[in-house]
């Protein structure tokens, strides 16, 4: 992995080719998966407060709470991937807060072995608030589902259109999507006090997130000189 990789990583890969109309319906197919993720989200909340009195006293995060919590976003990054937050894929989603490792799309939090106490009483509201502004304009209002209304859904819905006449999915569309999504799971694992690591400003775009060691990067010393230079 890359120096800079974030403890909270996001993988997917583009399944080819896709159905050219199953993305109409795609958001009737799931409807079974929202209605666990309902039940599971309001677990989610609950375990994470409890999370956060635990970080308060003893400044870790329940192993038990963190892998449940992580499995709900994992769970919710599946069902978005294949529905409306990327058409990513036309096979359905598994019902499981485990990782597959047959599926296209991948989610994964770092477990922390301590936490900072102070911070868990304000990086979930007030040091986010400047990532929630930025959230709020790729998923909409309803962010934390990422439901209709954000810019996110209205480039996989022209996605859609593109598979739709063409059976090709436009690879920048695709990148800038999953960039995007990536941006709002980080603050997803932030907000829910899973890291301390602040989320990068940063739209890392496409299905990987491996970067390149600052070692791999030429030394000053064998770059061409200007005259190796073509004209």
């Amino acid at each position: 992995m890359g120096a800079e990789t974030y403890p909270a990583r996001v993988t997917a890969r583009l399944d080819q080719p896709l159905s050219r109309w199953l993305w109409l319906v795609k958001w009737l197919l799931v409807i079974p998966h929202y209605v666990v993720l309902a039940f599971l989200w309001l677990a989610f909340v609950v375990l994470s407060v409890v999370a956060g009195v635990a970080i308060l006293v003893t400044g870790r995060y329940p192993r038990g709470v963190f892998e449940f919590n992580v499995g709900v976003l994992r769970w919710t990054w599946r069902v978005q991937y294949y529905a409306i937050a990327a058409f990513g894929t036309d096979r359905y989603p598994p019902f499981t807060l485990d990782d597959d490792p047959g599926y296209p799309a991948h989610f994964d939090v770092e477990y922390p072995e301590r936490l900072d106490r102070g911070l868990v009483l304000v990086k979930w509201w007030l040091l986010a608030i400047p990532h929630y502004l930025i959230v709020a304009a790729f998923a909409g209002g309803a962010w934390a589902t990422w439901h209709f209304g954000g810019l996110i859904s209205v480039l996989t819905v022209i996605a859609g259109v593109i598979v739709l006449f063409t059976g090709s999915y436009p690879a920048s569309i695709y990148d800038f999507v999953l960039g995007m999504n990536r941006w709002v799971l980080r603050v997803a694992a932030y907000a829910s006090l899973m890291t301390d690591e602040y989320p990068p400003f940063r739209l890392d775009t496409g299905g990987t997130e491996n970067r390149p060691e600052p070692q791999d990067w030429p030394e000053p010393q064998d770059w061409p000189e200007p005259q190796d230079l073509p004209a």
